[in-house]
């Protein structure tokens, strides 16, 4: 798995360096360099794609046929023309002059600068979405220092990370570049777990989707990849509309989205602020609503706002200024409205607005009492990139069955995570599928919990999944010993290498045995499908129990709190232990303490 991480930091360093040397400021050098990224990461995706057509491509007079444009958007992929791919501005000679290249006009390029903004030119010609929205200002940059920026990016990792790995990447360069964009109002990147997360809940299949708070783009390609993933065209199936405030983003947000082959309209600037503009006029129209809206926003303007409408429970509080002092319950209401009468939402929220008081107990009552608040998920800290903060997932559902009507589930899964770093936390695919399984069972979709047992079994064998555990832990163990000992009877030379080979059988096991925990976490709980709830982790509440706990939406105060694990260990037993050890370390420091003064005297101190 690549560290992204240290991906991210290996190449902001480099790059930074460059800028340092040059004369050019942040934000000169900020869209350009991004630009690259974006370019570098098609050119893979593009290579990709190209693999899968020519497998099956036909042959005509012994050759086979060339690839077109067509075949790469039927495959929600970018067509880039030779000139556009990066593997041909890298490999460019340094005397740019010397090479009689010409433009799309048919001009003599006389500089790097010049062919990259081709380039960009080219990429804007197979995709309308993108004409205007990409960098072609790299004329600033001399022709040394831009084939460096090239050789850069042209890193083979960059190929290995799935997902909206520009919006993550760009979040840590502008981040870097003018942190006063990266997290102006509380905007910050969305995790791509969260987003998996959501697609997921909702399960999108065809219809009018719309990310009011768009930033990068990342649930339009998740969104994307579920309905390819499911047999259908993304662009055929969805229409994607978005709004963002902030115009790098949503350029980076069509520069996403061109790179998936997918076809939005995203708007920007002052008619995509959401709190005063339905910019697409979408109100009570759209199949799917999915959004990572900035937090806790503060000093909206409480009549521009309630002219803007897409309030049906009210506004939130006002303060003497006429301003909603926090716009959490703004934001939750705009998703609810937009929704028509079969839409499903799914969005990130601070957790302080699952039983935050006043206006916004008010608008949480009625939105409770309209049965449509489905899935509440709790989510624990250090899930975003550059904020600790935890938060909690909201979904609704307007066509609920009546069977579901008066329930809503909960989920408490603020303890179930992956540690990526001491930073970082995610929720591996294996845990998504485990916590989408949680969703599909309160729902009675048994059939979908029922295939993700046969993938696990696909991976571990037909055994019980406990036991296959057992076996692989015990398999682990024995291969250290084994490795321990080879390693240090190997000759010199070969140490590095032995050490290597068990390294790599140690990682393919210590996998599967991760896999093999959560096959065992989900199916102690859940056997071969069947709802229960499960202390500490998840409970369907009637809307009788959530108007008892005064409308409430923290999964915490449903869930309960699971009961401790007994680790064997007898308490007064290793209490009296560190007791005696305290006692011992303290006996050592006055004998230290004791020598050093001795050695003070000595020396006449």
């Amino acid at each position: 798995m690549v560290n992204i991480r240290k991906l991210e930091s290996d190449l902001w360093e480099s790059a930074d360096l460059l800028r340092a040397g040059s004369k050019l400021t942040s934000n000169q050098y900020c869209m350009p360099v991004l630009g690259l990224i974006f370019l570098r990461y098609a050119y893979s995706r593009f290579k990709l794609v190209e693999r899968e057509i020519l497998k099956n491509r036909p042959v005509r007079g012994g050759r086979v046929m060339p690839v077109e444009a067509s075949d790469f958007l039927s495959k929600s992929a970018l067509y880039l023309p030779r000139e556009a791919q990066y593997e041909y501005l890298v490999n460019l000679p340094a005397d740019i002059a010397s090479a009689g290249l010409t433009n799309q006009s048919g001009h003599t390029m006389n500089s790097l600068g010049e062919v990259v903004n081709n380039a960009m030119e080219l990429v804007e010609a197979q995709s309308e979405q993108l004409v205007g929205v990409l960098p072609k200002d790299y004329t600033i940059f001399s022709d040394e220092l831009l084939a460096e920026l090239l050789r850069i990016f042209n890193n083979n990792a960059l190929d290995e990370v799935g997902g909206d790995v520009i919006g993550r990447i760009y979040e840590y360069f502008l981040n870097k570049f003018a942190k006063n964009i990266a997290q102006d109002d509380g905007v910050f990147f969305t995790p791509k777990s969260l987003v998996k997360m959501i697609v997921g809940v909702l399960e999108p299949r065809g219809g009018v989707l719309l990310d009011p708070a768009c930033g990068s783009g990342g649930m339009f390609v998740q969104t994307g990849d579920f309905v390819n993933a499911a047999g259908m065209e993304a662009n055929a199936a969805m229409t994607f509309y978005g709004q963002e405030k902030v115009e790098y983003n949503a350029q980076l947000c069509l520069m996403n989205m061109a790179v998936h082959g997918l076809n939005g309209l995203i708007k920007s600037g002052d008619e995509a602020n959401t709190f005063y503009h339905d910019a697409h006029n979408l109100d009570g129209c759209c199949d799917y609503v999915m959004a990572n809206p900035p937090f806790n926003v503060d000093k909206v303007n409480s009549e521009s706002a309630q002219s803007a409408g897409r309030l049906p429970f009210g506004l939130p509080s006002v303060n003497k200024a006429k301003e909603v002092s926090n716009a959490n319950y703004l934001w939750i209401s705009y998703f609810y409205s937009y929704l028509n009468e079969k839409g499903r939402a799914g969005f990130v929220m601070a957790s302080s607005a699952t039983d935050s008081s006043g206006k916004d107990k008010d608008i949480r009552q009625r939105l409770v009492e309209s049965g449509h608040v489905d899935v509440m998920v709790s989510v624990g800290n250090n899930f975003f990139y550059t904020k600790s903060l935890p938060c909690s997932l909201w979904f609704f559902d307007k066509g609920k069955p009546e069977e579901l009507r008066d329930k809503v589930l909960f989920i408490d899964a603020r303890n179930y995570y992956t540690v990526v770093d001491r930073t970082l936390n995610e929720w591996s695919e294996w845990q998504l599928k485990n916590l989408n399984a949680i969703v599909w069972l309160y729902r009675g979709e048994t059939e979908k919990y029922r295939l993700l047992l046969e993938e696990y079994r696909a991976v571990l064998g037909n055994v019980p999944f406990v036991q296959r555990a057992e076996e692989l832990s015990e398999g682990i163990k024995a291969l250290r010993d084994e490795a321990k000992q080879a390693v240090a009877e190997a000759p010199k030379r070969e140490k590095k290498k032995a050490q290597a080979d068990y390294d790599g059988r140690l990682a393919a096991l210590e996998e599967t045995l991760t896999t093999a925990k959560e096959a065992v976490w989900l199916y102690e709980k859940f056997g071969d499908g069947e709802y229960r709830d499960v202390l500490g982790l998840c409970k369907t509440a009637s809307l009788a129990d959530i108007e008892e706990r005064g409308y409430s939406l923290t999964p915490g105060a449903y869930v309960g709190v699971a009961p401790a694990e007994d680790d064997g260990v007898d308490f007064a037993q290793r209490m009296g232990e560190i007791h005696r050890e305290l006692l011992e370390l303290q006996r050592e420091s006055n004998e230290l303490m004791g020598t050093i003064s001795r050695n003070w005297e000595e020396m006449g101190l």
